[in-house]
C-alpha cells in the first residue's frame, strides 16, 4: 500500500490516494501505472508505463504516438498537456518509458530518460482511499 504524494497521474489517481502495489518482478505492460524510485532523487513515483524497450515514441500536437500509431489515451485530460512536441526517442531494450497522466506537472521521462524495467518496484492496481476500486477500464 502506497499514499501518492503529487497530482502528476491526475484525474486518474490524486494527491493523497492510497493505491495497492504489486510487485512486478521488472514484468511491464504498456498503459500499466507502475512505481519507480526517481532516477536522481530516489523519491518514489508513480508514472503510466507507455512504451516499451524498442519501441520508438513522440508526441504530436497533444498525442502520443507509438511505433507511428497514435494511442488512444482516455485517462488524459486535454486542459493538462504542457508541450504538444516531444520526441521522437526509441527507448532501449530492457527499459520502459513513462508519463505522468497530468502532463503539465509531472516530471517524467521526458526529463529523466527510460527507466530500466526491472527498477519498477511494482505496478499499481487499484485504488484503496478516498475510492476504492481499480483504475479506470480503458475505453479505446
Amino acid at each position: 500500500v502506497m499514499r501518492v504524494g503529487s497530482d502528476s497521474m491526475s484525474p486518474t489517481i490524486e494527491a493523497g490516494d492510497l493505491v495497492l502495489v504489486a510487485r512486478s518482478g521488472g514484468d511491464v505492460e504498456r498503459r500499466d501505472v507502475v512505481v519507480v524510485d526517481h532516477p536522481d532523487t530516489g523519491a518514489l513515483l508513480v508514472k503510466r508505463a507507455v512504451a516499451l524497450g524498442g519501441d520508438r515514441l513522440g508526441i504530436e500536437d497533444g498525442v502520443l504516438v507509438v511505433n507511428g500509431d497514435p494511442v488512444c489515451e482516455p485517462d488524459i485530460d486535454p486542459a493538462r498537456l504542457d508541450g504538444v512536441w516531444f520526441g521522437p526517442v526509441t527507448v532501449p531494450e530492457g527499459e520502459v518509458f513513462l508519463l505522468g497522466d497530468d502532463r503539465a506537472s509531472s516530471i517524467d521521462s521526458r526529463a529523466f530518460g527510460s527507466v530500466p524495467a526491472g527498477e519498477v518496484t511494482g505496478v499499481v492496481g487499484s485504488r484503496l482511499w478516498p475510492s476504492p476500486g481499480g483504475l479506470p477500464d480503458e475505453l479505446c
